[in-house]
């Protein structure tokens, strides 16, 4: 509720209905009391209105509840200004910095309350604004007369009376220019050279230290204005629909800011996300396409294009479930991409591709053709065409990625032409598919064998009896593991092979944190020098194990 009130409250502001705008604000803080966003919302809109009073108490709410947050201190400083306290407003503009110190809002009001402190010289035009001959002379112009009825000339005009230095704030107004030349009886040219301007209206968003001032315009720009307004206002009221999952209301909302407003793609991009959450993705896409198309024509913010691509995307990969094509929601998150490069869209073109992955594996799967591709495989491992045997057994994998039996078949290929690696592999995920199945820890034991990772391959070996316990080919690589672990503990290897072994050794982490572990360090030393400690260090299993490792590894003999 409270954020559909902040919703009517900010259409309200954005279209100049500062009143009504505090009235939705109000009824938002009412059930969002702290809520900080809220009060300093308030507060612009009571500048808008020159009750600096009230919008600098909402302005002290603001930075009490959120005393890290830049925009409170814009809001205090601007109600400061507003109430001619200079001195206060620079304390808060600074304040602001400090947490914010490139805010360009911040900087400009800093720079406004530091001009108008300032002490300034006596103004020349000081006689032209006393007295009631002022008024008089304005009535009597026919190019200031109309001003007289708008509040806020009336106020400025004041307040010059009141310090006819505050005629520096006002000179950007060109009404005030006309006024002083009525006064003087001089005929200001305008800067564009004719007799009227526009005036620039004030950001309603980020500042309103000062009322925002009339512009004079024409018809049709004021109806585009209005209906702008009304856009930003029916947006508003879509995204608290949408919040609510009132989805027909948020799509209604959504149509209505298109149909008044075409020149913000966020309409139509809005609308496609609602239609996304309804499982309309025809809808959704259209929409996205046509985003896309308006953005290109306005020149609309690239991500605003990136964004209206994802959201297509989206609707694409939900349609592919159906499809079984993710192939152009694949290419147009690329598309978005090429756009803006945003992690979300990444993360989304992965899951896409990823999916795609996944559902050629499923067409694939025929475990029937699989067991056929691995009998060929057999046929020419019996050949020794080992080449070819692989060939065959990665496909019968990509049939049936969950045949243990291919892995190992594949792996025993591999060792056959020394490629451990991808043997070692293959041996490791047959072993995952089927934790039973002893093929697969002989394979591995032979492999880490053959690489003289001895120790390695007894533990393989050891393992593998766990599952299989009479198993001849598991007990014969035990005893090769162990007779070659002898020959090194007994310096029975030639240097060649010791100097290998050690060297493969270093780069074994175990073996890197044995050596550089203090204590095993000093058990070291005893072993070499004080045989008495030495055999008191051996009955620890745990620095036992740690020698026996290091004598497997080749780094130590035991005599």
């Amino acid at each position: 509720m409270a954020d559909e009130a902040k919703a009517k409250g900010n259409a309200a502001f954005y279209s100049g209905d500062y009143t009504t705008a505090i009235k939705h604000f109000s009824d938002a803080i009412a059930l969002a009391p702290t809520n900080h966003v809220l009060f300093s919302n308030r507060s612009a809109a009571y500048a808008s209105l020159q009750k600096y009073d009230d919008a600098l108490n909402d302005a002290k709410k603001t930075v009490e509840l959120k005393p890290d947050w830049s925009k409170g201190y814009s809001r205090l400083g601007a109600a400061h200004l507003g109430l001619t306290q200079y001195k206060d407003a620079i304390v808060a503009y600074k304040k602001g910095l400090d947490f914010d110190p490139n805010n360009e809002a911040l900087k400009s009001g800093l720079a406004d309350a530091e001009s108008r402190a300032a002490p300034q010289s006596p103004n020349p035009f000081a006689d032209s604004f006393a007295g009631p001959e002022m008024w008089a002379k304005l009535t009597a112009d026919p190019s200031t007369r109309p001003y007289l009825l708008q509040p806020d000339f009336v106020k400025m005009m004041q307040e010059i009376q009141k310090n006819p230095n505050n005629l520096n704030l006002y000179l950007k107004d060109q009404r005030v220019m006309q006024a002083l030349g009525a006064l003087l009886n001089v005929k200001f040219r305008a800067p564009n050279g004719g007799e009227d301007m526009d005036i620039p209206e004030t950001d309603a968003v980020e500042e309103r230290s000062r009322e925002p001032e009339p512009m004079d315009v024409s018809e049709e720009e004021r109806e585009a204005k209005e209906k702008k307004a009304q856009a930003l206002k029916e947006k508003e009221l879509g995204n608290a629909a949408y919040k609510k999952k009132d989805f027909e209301t948020a799509i209604a909302h959504y149509t209505k800011a298109i149909e008044l407003y075409d020149e913000d793609i966020s309409f139509i991009t809005n609308r496609a996300a609602v239609y996304l959450e309804m499982g309309k993705y025809e809808e959704c896409i259209k929409d996205c396409d046509k985003a896309v198309e308006r953005g290109r024509e306005l020149r609309s913010d690239y991500k605003m294009v990136a964004r209206a691509l994802t959201r297509k995307g989206s609707a694409l990969v939900k349609m592919a479930k159906t499809s079984k094509d993710y192939e152009p929601a694949i290419e147009t998150f690329q598309k978005a991409l090429t756009e803006h490069r945003n992690p979300d869209t990444l993360k989304k073109l992965n899951e896409a591709e990823k999916a795609k992955k996944d559902l050629e594996q499923q067409e694939y799967f025929d475990p029937k053709l699989a067991d056929e591709s691995r009998e060929k495989g057999n046929e020419y491992f019996k050949e020794q065409k080992y080449p070819d045997a692989i060939k065959h057994y990665t496909e019968a994998i990509k049939r049936n990625p969950k045949d243990h039996r291919a892995f190992s078949n594949r792996a025993a290929c591999y060792t056959k032409l020394g490629a451990m690696p991808e043997g070692l592999k293959d041996a490791e995920k047959c072993i995952e598919l089927d934790p039973a199945f002893a093929k697969g820890y002989t394979r591995k034991g032979a492999i880490q064998f053959f690489m003289k990772e001895y120790e390695k391959a007894l533990e393989t070996y050891q393992e593998g009896l766990k599952h299989d316990p009479q198993n001849q080919e598991l007990l014969d690589g035990i005893r090769r593991c162990v007779d070659q672990m002898n020959k090194a503990s007994r310096g029975d290897i030639s240097p060649e092979e010791l100097k290998e072994r050690q060297a493969k050794a270093m780069h074994d982490p175990e073996v890197q944190n044995i050596l550089s572990d203090p204590v095993m360090r000093q058990v070291l030393q005893d072993i070499q020098e004080n045989p008495n400690a030495a055999q008191e260090h051996m009955k620890n299993p745990m620095v036992m194990n740690k020698i026996q490792k290091l004598v497997n590894a080749g780094i130590i003999q035991v005599r």
